[in-house]
């Protein structure tokens, strides 16, 4: 229902609104978040991990926050199911398939070493497997176009509005959150039942 990825701005007030407005009419909503938007959303501390890859902000457990506080203030009940794939993917056990797949690009690092190449990785592309410089791999960083025809087809499937900020994106502007309730309203707002 909304995709986030790191080369989108987003709107929070936009963003937050869109997810209520989909709640009330589907009863249900699933957001992607890519785990680059750490630092277009929220802003990270700008330390690297022990590899040397930039630290990301966690903006999953950012934006559970910010949907939880908005649909608290708009009275509106909210359940979260929140999946990090992250490390779900490399806590699952290798299968037969994985176990061949490993076993000849370690065959295939080997036949390179033992040519005398170097500065070169193994990898499959096209389902062969190929012998890559690493240069040729890490030289730049890949984004996704936001003007191109796939983002667009991606926006269409998810019919997923423009987030971006601009007019309309302030909180004054956007819908107020409803009085608070007490129980007697509650109660007198409930439906009789008859048994």
């Amino acid at each position: 229902d909304i995709v986030l990825l790191p080369e989108m701005d987003v709107s929070l007030p936009k963003l937050l609104h869109q997810a209520l407005q989909l709640v009330k009419v589907k009863k249900r909503i699933v957001i992607v978040v890519a785990e680059g938007c750490g630092d277009t959303l929220i802003k990270s501390t700008g330390g690297t991990d022990a590899g040397g890859n930039k630290v990301l902000a966690d903006v999953g457990i950012w934006l559970q926050g910010q949907l939880y506080d908005y649909f608290k203030k708009m009275q509106h009940p909210l359940s979260i199911k929140y999946i990090d794939p992250t490390y779900m993917i490399r806590a699952v056990p290798s299968n037969a398939n994985d176990t061949v797949f490993c076993s000849v690009l370690a065959q295939y690092a080997v036949h390179a070493a033992m040519a005398g190449f170097t500065g070169i990785t193994v990898g499959k592309v096209d389902e062969s497997f190929v012998m890559l410089p690493i240069h040729a791999i890490t030289k730049g960083t890949r984004k996704v176009n936001i003007k191109g025809r796939q983002f667009e087809r991606l926006m269409r499937a998810t019919e997923q509005p423009d987030l971006t900020p601009g007019p309309g994106d302030d909180w004054a502007l956007l819908p107020q959150a409803p009085p608070p309730q007490d129980e007697a309203d509650l109660m007198r707002d409930a439906p009789i039942t008859e048994s």
